[in-house]
């Protein structure tokens, strides 16, 4: 007989909240912004990861993103990404191919970058150039847990070396699959390989490492798995009170999704395609826990698209949510701009 656990959508968006805080914001600290960063802050649009944060972790400041606890690094499909530097091991060992000519390429990359630098930093187009290559071919070096970046959005990034994490590579991945399973669970070894930018391979065998620390469970969209101990989590005595709105910007963890994940997420196909544009994503709108509809921002102009009337209070809500928005270089104001 199949006992495999039965979740329901509302169950598991409820879940993927909690474990995001998105329910609650977090104290300030760095344990809050580890927590908040646990599967990594994609930071691709400038500043995107800084308002991941915000939207977690109380007294969040323009500057908050620059805090000592916190890295960048090139992640999966070269998007720039801030997490918190004692795992960056996870983050970068953890995506090391298998292949022996990728990792090859890799390690030669970072040994050549190095060695250029000699302990200092520039411009990757400049580290690039020097070297004789396109700078983006050295994003390629990344997985060796010994390339560090600073973006500012405006400007090419900077790029130095640091020494490579003490941690087997195959330690890094498994720990990689697990923080993936506690904040996009329930989910897949496939699903798994395509948000780290790895083979399906290496996805199973991940999943396989973690062995009886996974369960099995039935989901709207299909068999998954989720971490044993996690399952407290998905029914909680009593429920726990949803925030009334939340802004998530372009790449957060909560819509970092493919396939049937999405079609959970936003069970409507058109409005999936509002989210989930062919180029730039626009951020997405929580209300009451759900995604309502998405944002965009220019300047300190915050223009929020809704797919659904909101009432005076949810729009009260929003408001509150953009006006406390952390914009490092911008003065004056925000401006809500609705369009319902």
């Amino acid at each position: 007989m199949d006992t495999r656990l039965d979740l329901t959508r509302s169950e598991i968006l409820a879940f993927r909240r909690h474990v995001g805080a998105l329910d609650e914001r977090l104290p300030p600290g760095r344990r809050s912004l580890r927590r908040a960063a646990w599967a990594g802050l994609q930071d691709s649009m400038p500043r995107a990861a800084l308002l991941s944060i915000h939207a977690r972790v109380e007294a969040t400041q323009p500057s908050t993103w620059e805090d000592p606890s916190l890295v960048q690094l090139w992640g999966p499909r070269h998007h720039a990404y801030v997490v918190a530097a004692r795992d960056l091991a996870v983050f970068s060992l953890g995506r090391l191919p298998d292949e022996a000519g990728a990792r090859q390429l890799a390690e030669y990359l970072a040994a050549l970058l190095h060695d250029h630098l000699a302990g200092g930093s520039m411009s990757y187009g400049e580290a690039g150039n020097a070297l004789g290559m396109d700078p983006n071919r050295l994003s390629y070096a990344a997985p060796t847990g010994t390339v560090l970046i600073r973006w500012e959005g405006a400007r090419a990034p900077t790029v130095w070396t640091v020494p490579r994490p003490d941690v087997d590579a195959g330690v890094a991945r498994t720990e990689l699959a697990r923080r993936y399973l506690h904040v996009f669970g329930p989910t897949t070894p496939e699903a798994f390989a395509q948000w780290a930018g790895l083979g399906p391979r290496r996805g199973v065998e991940a999943f396989q490492a973690l062995g009886r620390s996974l369960m099995p469970v039935r989901t709207p969209v299909g068999d998954a798995w989720i971490l044993k101990r996690d399952e407290a989590i998905f029914r909680p005595t009593p429920p726990e009170p949803v925030a009334p709105a939340r802004l998530l910007p372009s790449g957060d963890a909560f819509f970092l999704l493919h396939g049937a994940d999405r079609e959970l997420l936003v069970p409507d196909p058109d409005r999936r395609g509002e989210l989930w544009t062919s180029r730039v994503w626009p951020g997405a709108l929580l209300v009451d826990g759900d995604v309502a509809g998405t944002w965009r921002r220019s300047h300190r102009t915050v223009s929020i698209h809704t797919w659904r009337r909101l009432s005076r209070a949810a729009r009260g809500a929003v408001e509150a949510e953009a006006v406390s928005l952390p914009l490092p270089g911008e003065e004056g104001e925000i401006v809500v701009h609705w369009d319902e």
